[in-house]
């Protein structure tokens, strides 16, 4: 089986002295791609950094809700430079958190407006972080809809789940999916095959039994392994439906290279 982790931060300080090791055993696990995904400039950076040094990881870039206030003009002038790297596959991490609200609510809006266009410009998937505010989100994406992504670690529920398959959008589903007190399983269950890319998000949000130790892109398995319980399927198929969107969406290349 072949398995693509949409969504990590490997360039995350937690990886620091152990990182081959993490990439080495995701290889083991069956997980032939990683997307890591920049918070800002230096963490941009960093993760085009690690895309250039593994031939199985790529890199997204950009300015969280988070670091809001910190995407300037110039700053993003920077991160398209980044976002021309054959490496680079999506403008993200971004979005909006209305939830820890730790930059000012119209800087975050006005950030990220600025990567959504700038999404558009580039011809590049967006992926979109959205806590405390999905649907400020997928009002925003209503007025850019030529622009693909996914809705990174799902904050919504089946009727927003289904808004961003109408957009032609993917939901990301990873760890918090085999918590016990999960609302994601109903999520699920409710959403086609097609409409799904699996993440970690490591080093956070570990699935089952890992819950509360630091994530790492092998755990990607367990993930597909309790989505294919809830849909009644084989981990194969989730395997193969899911790599298949995240080539679709994001240009990975083929398995076989």
């Amino acid at each position: 089986m072949e398995w693509i982790d949409t969504h990590a931060h490997l360039e995350d300080l937690r990886f620091s002295s152990d990182l081959d090791e993490v990439v080495r055993r995701a290889e083991e696990a069956g997980v032939k791609a990683i997307l890591t995904a920049g918070t800002e400039l230096g963490t941009s950076l960093r993760a085009l950094k690690l895309a250039e040094r593994y031939g199985k990881v790529w890199a997204a870039v950009g300015v969280h809700p988070h670091e809001a206030e910190r995407a300037t003009p110039e700053v993003l002038a920077e991160v398209e430079v980044l976002a021309s790297h054959e490496r680079v596959l999506a403008i993200g991490e971004v979005g909006l958190d209305f939830y820890r609200d730790r930059s000012p609510r119209e800087s975050q809006l006005t950030a990220f407006r600025r990567q959504v266009e700038l999404a558009g410009k580039l011809g590049l998937p967006l992926v979109v972080h959205s806590r405390g505010a999905v649907r400020e989100v997928l009002d925003l994406l209503r007025e850019f809809r030529g622009i693909k992504g996914m809705l990174h670690c799902f904050p919504g529920g089946p009727e927003e789940a289904e808004e961003v398959l109408e957009l032609g959008w993917y939901v990301g589903l990873g760890g918090t999916l085999t918590f016990q007190k999960s609302a994601l399983p109903e999520v699920a269950s409710a959403l086609p095959l097609e409409g799904i890319l699996l993440e970690t998000d490591s080093p956070y949000l570990a699935p089952v039994p890992y819950r509360g130790r630091r994530n790492e892109p092998a755990y990607l398995v367990l993930v597909g392994k309790k989505l294919a319980q809830i849909k009644g399927t084989s981990p194969q198929e989730v395997a193969l439906c899911t790599s298949e969107n995240a080539r679709k969406l994001f240009g990975f290349p083929p398995a076989s290279t």
